[in-house]
């Protein structure tokens, strides 16, 4: 799965984090692994121009997403030649996200993974007018943050034990490995 980010907007934001979330929730959704994603962080000022050009609201928002290919998903798997599907291209814009993580009480870096679990879920054809399909989407998106956020949170825990592990190990000096006898000559 090819995932592109390009940071625009100004706002120092952690972009291996965001792809780890948008290649997450990809995989959970099933997504083939040849599909393609773009996803352009980018100023309020843009932010606010693409919201008026494609959507004819005014001001910005926090995420758009611009769907392009839709997923074949009846092609046989033994069938030749399968090429990548362009997904789509999903627009974060930071500095707007950061307001509203700081209502709702966690780190922006948290709010930009929540906006891009939801800007894959846009470009897979969920939406949110209805109630329906507002209580499918947010439904679908939270459990996919969720799994996400245990994820991250039993590899942190990995990590931190194997760190430990090996301090403990250098304190013992059982951390270096005996240099190699010489063969005999």
């Amino acid at each position: 799965m090819s995932i592109e980010i390009a940071n625009e907007s100004g706002v120092d934001v952690d972009e291996t984090s965001i792809v780890s979330a948008a290649r997450f929730a990809l995989d959970k959704m099933e997504v083939s692994p040849l599909a393609e994603l773009s996803i352009l962080l980018t100023t309020l000022d843009v932010m606010s121009d693409l919201h008026e050009r494609w959507m004819d609201l005014p001001g910005p928002t926090d995420v758009m997403a611009f769907p392009m290919d839709e997923l074949d998903s009846s092609r046989r798997p033994d069938a030749p030649d399968a090429s990548p599907a362009l997904l789509g291209d999903i627009v974060l814009c930071p500095a707007f996200a950061k307001d509203q993580a700081k209502k709702a009480g966690h780190a922006l870096l948290d709010e930009l993974h929540l906006l891009t679990v939801h800007g894959v879920l846009h470009l897979l054809g969920y939406d949110h007018a209805e109630p329906a399909e507002e209580r499918e989407m947010f439904g679908l998106q939270k459990r996919i943050l969720g799994e996400y956020q245990a994820a991250v949170a039993a590899f942190d825990r990995r990590d931190a034990q194997r760190s430990a592990d090996e301090r403990l190990l250098g304190t013992a000096g059982l951390d270096t490995v005996p240099p190699a006898e010489e063969p005999p000559a």
